[in-house]
Order: C-alpha cells, then structure tokens, then sequence
C-alpha cells in the first residue's frame, strides 16, 4: 500500500476544479461550525421534544388497554407493555445526552484532530495512517457506548424477560466482531485509496462503483459466511410447517435455497423472520422463538408478508435507491475532499479521506437525521403492500391479524405511540394502524 502515499499527495491538483471555496468564499471555519452546531441543536430539541410526546402518550394511556386491543390483551401484559416503553424511552434520553455529549466533546477538544496528527508525525503510508486512525477511533467510540449497551441489554432487558445472554456471550460476540469488523475496514479503504490513488479527478465515480460490487458482495455473503459465526442456522424439519410454507414459496413463485431456523433465543426472547441474500443464494430464515410463539398458519402469514416485499419489488427498488444515493454521496465526497475549512473546523490540518470519512460517520447525523422521515413513509408503504400480499396468498387477514397481535404481546411492543413519533422513527406502521388496514383488505 505504500505506493499510494505518493499518488495521494497529488490531491491539491486532483480537486481544484470542484473547490467549494470558489462557490462559497465566505465560508471560513467558523461559520461551519455556527451552522453544524445549530442543526445540531435543532435536532437534539426534535428528537427529545418526540421522546417526550411518545413517553407522555404511554403516561396517559397508561391505565386503561385501547379500544383497539379491548379482547386481545390482558391487562397484566399491557401493563408490562408500558412498563417496557417507558424504561426504553426514559433511557433512551439518557442515552441521547451522553451520545450528543460525546460528539460535542470530540468537536470542540479536537481529539480526532489531534490523533490524526500524531499518526501524521509516525510518517506511516497514507493507507496504514487512515486505517489506523479509523480503527482506533471505531474502538474508542464502541468502548464509550458499551455501557449503554450493558445497560440496555443486562438490566432492562433482564429486567423485562427478554435476555438471554450471558455477560461471556456478550463479550465473546465482541472478539469475534473484531477481526470481522477489521478486515472489512482494510477491504474498503483497500479499494477507496486504490480509485483516489489510480483513476484521477472522477476517483469518486470509481469509488462508487468499487462500493456497490462490495454492498452487492456483502448481501451474498453475509448470510453465507458472517451470519453463521453468531448463530446456527439448521434447515426447518420435515414437517407439516416445512410443507406448508414450502407450498407458499411456490405459490408465490419464491425461489429460494431453503428455509433455515435460526437460534435466536440464545441471545433474546424477541423474535423474527426474514430472508436474506440475492437470487439463487437467497433464504429464508426463522427465529426459533417466532416458531414457539405462532401456530402454523401465523407462521404462513408473517412468511407471505416477507415474500410480499420481494414480490413487490421492495427488495430491489430500495438497493437501487441506495445505489443512487451513494452515487450522490461519493459525487459530494469528491467535493468535500478539497474543501480544507470543513476539516480546519472540526479540528484536521490537512484534508484527508479518513478524515472525511470519519466526518461522514460520527459528525453527520445531525444532518442526516433530517432525512429520515423519507425513508420511514416509504418503508411504511411497504409493510401496508406487504400486508396485502399476506391477505391474499392466505386467504384472509385473520392469520396475519392474529400474528401481529402475538408478536407484539411476546415483544412488549408500544400500541400507543404519539403519532408525531411513529411518522418521524418507525420504519413499520404502528400496530393500530396496520389492523385497520388489514380490516380493510379484501379476502
């Protein structure tokens, strides 16, 4: 990799025909941060201004079950169900202050900085210095949110009855995340530096594209290879239910490697089903725990609504939207690259693209934040064509009414959300929602 140090000191002429300092020349490092920190605040006043309304929601609808769930739910559960949301949300606005505090204290003691600079007096080839530099602050900011994640998992969900895990379990999932979690790093900066390196002022373009064979490389082999390290996954036994839903991926014209049972209980109590992969590779995978909680048919149902997305193209349309928006992304890195007071602001000499992607990683939420809601209406819509397709293929939306309303009882879900909160961070239509949906469907 020590080629690329020479090649990389090319930058300067690499970029100036994209310099943002051309397009806006009043744009010094002060006034990045001015407009850094006040997104920052906006969003931090939204997201606790939501948590609040969603925790105040369960406060008042704490005593009486919602005349949705009147008959499907014991008052013991529902009560439970509260319980659980209010924990979560409560913490999570501790959690959301420590993060934030985080990200404030490496911006304005430049820490970051200051590690990219003593990495930059070691002479390293540029390759070795950004990996270094990325690996070290990766494991500094999963050391400083592990006892979140302690806490989260061994006193709440203890607390609740969905752990499962123990502390060694834990730990040992995190010694096998590492050398995972390092050889992905060295594979991606490996092709990032190759295109910076090799392929002169559109580098980004060929980054671009070296990052979709990866994402595309990855969706293949995650279940192939990665998945296994953490769990067993056996394929479903013969069986009545085997048959069943054997029958339903044929019905559905699903063509797929099997259906695999996934040990999920070994870590928590919550439960699953989904399929994974691409084409001839793609399965599909059930938690053991879902297996003990729905009857033959429930099962049917929840496997018809994941066949719904691949039927419906969901799969493949949301991969082509994050090959566009990466497009995009790396159109603006190509930019951003050059633009020295967007890293003079957050504490970097010189430009750099660790450092940039460093930025992208840690600083940007704030801004990508903003986005979500986008995302969120359009996998909404999914779940309701999901939904439909489970009807059909079915028979009815009895199966899929009856599943739902298990897993949320078996997961402690919340079944009354404030609204303001589910349209900005559910991915899924809240539970009351998707049954009157599913009230509405045809049979």
């Amino acid at each position: 990799m020590g080629h690329f140090q020479q090649d990389v000191t090319r930058w300067g002429t690499l970029f100036t025909y994209s310099s943002i300092s051309s397009i806006l020349p009043g744009m010094n490092p002060t006034i990045i941060i001015i407009i850094y920190l006040g997104l920052f605040i906006l969003d931090f006043l939204l997201d606790w201004f939501l948590d609040i309304l969603n925790i105040n929601s369960s406060l008042k609808n704490r005593d009486r079950i919602p005349e949705t769930f009147t008959g499907s739910i014991d008052e013991k559960t529902y009560r439970r169900s509260v319980d659980y949301t209010l924990r979560k949300g409560r913490f999570g606005l501790l959690s959301s202050l420590e993060g934030r505090a985080l990200i404030l204290i490496v911006l304005f003691t430049g820490a970051a900085g200051a590690l990219d600079s003593l990495l930059t007096s070691w002479n390293l080839p540029i390759y070795w210095h950004g990996l270094l530099f990325l690996g070290l602050t990766s494991a500094a900011l999963g050391l400083a949110g592990l006892p979140s994640s302690l806490y989260s998992r061994f006193v709440i969900e203890e607390e609740f009855g969905f752990n499962t895990m123990s502390a060694r379990a834990f730990f040992g999932d995190m010694l096998k995340q590492l050398p995972i979690g390092v050889s992905i790093l060295m594979l991606l900066l490996a092709g990032l530096y190759a295109a910076l390196a090799w392929t002169g002022r559109w580098w980004w373009l060929a980054a671009w594209g070296f990052w979709t064979i990866f994402q595309l490389l990855m969706v293949v082999l995650y279940p192939l290879v990665i998945a296994p390290i953490f769990n067993k996954f056996e394929p479903l036994p013969e069986g009545t239910l085997k048959e069943r839903l054997s029958t339903l991926a044929a019905r559905s014209d699903f063509s797929n490697k099997g259906i695999y049972v996934m040990d999920g209980s070994r870590r928590s109590r919550h439960s699953n089903a989904y399929f994974t992969g691409l084409g001839k590779f793609r399965r599909i995978v059930i938690y053991d725990t879902l297996i003990e909680s729905l009857e033959e048919e429930e099962l049917e149902a929840v496997l018809a609504h994941e066949i719904g997305h691949w039927k419906f193209g969901h799969i493949r349309k949301r991969l082509l939207v994050s090959f566009i928006s990466s497009l995009g992304m790396f159109a603006l890195v190509g930019v951003l690259l050059s633009w020295k007071p967007l890293f003079t602001a957050f504490g970097f000499i010189e430009p750099s693209l660790h450092a940039l992607l460093f930025w992208l990683i840690f600083f940007s939420s704030p801004i990508s934040a903003l986005f979500s809601p986008i995302s969120n209406i359009w996998s909404r819509k999914h779940e309701y064509q999901a939904d439909h397709f489970a009807v059909e293929q079915t028979g009815g939306g009895q199966f899929m009414k009856e599943a739902l309303l298990k897993l949320s009882k078996d997961n402690l879900s919340n079944l009354t959300p404030h609204p303001a909160y589910s349209f900005w961070h559910y991915s899924h239509p809240a539970l009351s929602e998707r049954l009157a949906a599913l009230e509405e469907s045809p049979a």
